[in-house]
């Protein structure tokens, strides 16, 4: 393992703050050895970081500003090695956050970053849920030789935790016959709702236990939101489907941590890495007004 150049804090240098005051602390982690179509998502945590500095503070809806409870930027974890050893240093990294009392946000990166963040919040916080919002099942028990790969994300978080898998519309016939379909929320089916429908979220919240990571890959977007990200398909969630989703998750529930992961700056596309890094602060900006963050 080796370690980058530190990079933009999140928010800004002027909401920098040292990590032995803060109650957050993100981690970059500039992964993308087995995504298989378009490659670049080691590049989406500087591009999510450097965004963020451009946004206002001050989160209209719960009147407050998230910052003020200390945003600390850690060092980039940069790998070279398989998705194997990643996993090991993303839960060794991400552990000593939690032991320490910190709200982990990874930053991808590709989507197999968040199996050792999920594996360091179960082992943390025993009996932790996982929602996953995206728009692949990431279920496949192994691919391309490893057992890590980001296809196979969710097939490891179902090994140590209960799994909610929100947002879905592309799977493998292989993991179909695997797949606890009283678990999933297909994407057709919450679109057809409306974006105000509520229903759908009150049938994850009760699927969900008490305490609850949560990995949001950004294509689990409608990619005319979010085209940048590796894998765009079609027919994705909306803003207020997510932002209403997270919403009630920190109010009902404890997040633990969450990731947001397969940004894939593109030229022209700056609007993508901005809405990652306001899905990033909307999300903290929820949980510290829901009372509810790590232990």
């Amino acid at each position: 393992m080796k370690t980058a150049a530190r990079l933009v804090p999140f928010g800004g240098p002027e909401v920098a703050v040292d990590l032995n005051a803060a109650a957050v602390a993100v981690l970059p982690v500039p992964y993308d050895l087995t995504s298989t179509w378009k490659k670049g998502a080691d590049q989406g945590p500087a591009a999510l970081l450097e965004a963020s500095a451009n946004m206002e503070l001050y989160d209209i809806p719960t009147a407050t500003e998230p910052w003020r409870i200390g945003i600390a930027t850690l060092p980039p974890l940069v790998c070279s090695q398989g998705p194997e050893v990643l996993a090991e240093l993303v839960e060794e990294r991400v552990g000593e956050q939690l032991a320490d009392g910190r709200l982990p946000v990874v930053l991808g990166g590709e989507h197999s970053v968040s199996i050792g963040a999920i594996r360091a919040a179960v082992r943390a916080v025993p009996g932790t849920s996982v929602l996953q919002i995206d728009a692949h099942a990431d279920t496949r028990e192994s691919y391309e030789g490893s057992a890590c790969n980001h296809a196979c994300v969710m097939a490891r978080a179902r090994e140590v935790a209960p799994i909610v898998q929100v947002g879905i519309r592309s799977i493998d016939v292989s993991e179909r016959a695997a797949l606890d379909e009283s678990r999933v929320l297909w994407a057709h089916d919450i679109v057809r709702c409306g974006p105000r429908e509520r229903s759908w979220i009150d049938r994850a919240l009760a699927l969900l236990g008490e305490d609850v990571y949560v990995t949001i890959d950004l294509d689990g977007f409608d990619p005319s939101l979010v085209p940048a990200t590796g894998t765009p398909e079609p027919g994705g969630l909306l803003w207020h489907h997510v932002e209403d989703l997270l919403t009630e998750v920190a109010r009902q529930r404890r997040v633990v941590g969450f990731d947001v992961v397969e940004l894939l700056p593109t030229p022209g596309q700056w609007a993508s890495e901005f809405l990652a890094a306001k899905l990033v602060y909307r999300f903290l900006a929820e949980i510290v007004a829901g009372g509810g963050g790590a232990p």
